[in-house]
């Protein structure tokens, strides 16, 4: 148990019904220990499947499950009064999907996809923390990640260029 968060409130919040534990990334973001990253890491099964989708259903889905985090991290972050609670790791989970949008299903594209993800969910360059502080609720918690994705698809687009060109 020393490696799950031990505050009742928000463990109430993340197993007490179903948008709670979505948005606590299916129990991930109830690690002590860098839930983002745990997270983004519980997300990587899902993305084989995402993957395996026709591309516009890809997106279709990747587009509600965007609209469905809006909702459950409003309705988690409200829940346990604040605004982007750290074990709230449902935007990193469809960051990271966007993130391997256009990388093929290898694991050092996806490693790489991952690093790159994290970095930029950590550091938040600019205008990453604007966005977080601009927007309200699950909009603000879901965005600031979509940027941060945007930040490594763009870098992950320009190895896969320069790859290309060496090849």
């Amino acid at each position: 148990m020393r490696f799950i968060d031990q505050d009742p409130a928000v463990r109430k919040v993340a197993l007490g019904s179903v948008s709670g534990f979505m948005a606590f990334g299916f129990g991930s973001g109830l690690s002590r220990y860098a839930p983002g990253t745990m997270g983004t890491l519980a997300a990587i099964p899902f993305a084989v499947l995402l993957k395996s989708l026709p591309f516009l259903v890809f997106w279709l889905v990747l587009g509600g499950l965007f609209l469905l985090g809006v909702k459950i991290c409003t309705i988690s972050s409200n829940r346990l009064g604040q605004h982007d609670p750290g074990g709230i790791v449902w935007d990193e989970m469809v960051a990271y999907w966007l993130t391997v949008a256009f990388v093929p299903v290898a694991w050092t594209w996806w490693l790489a996809a991952f690093v790159l993800f994290r970095f930029f969910d950590i550091v938040k360059p600019w205008p990453i923390r604007l966005v977080e502080k601009r927007f309200a609720d699950g909009l603000g918690i879901m965005l600031d990640d979509i940027v941060a994705a945007l930040y490594a698809m763009a870098i992950l687009g320009v190895l896969s260029w320069a790859i290309r060109l060496i090849n």
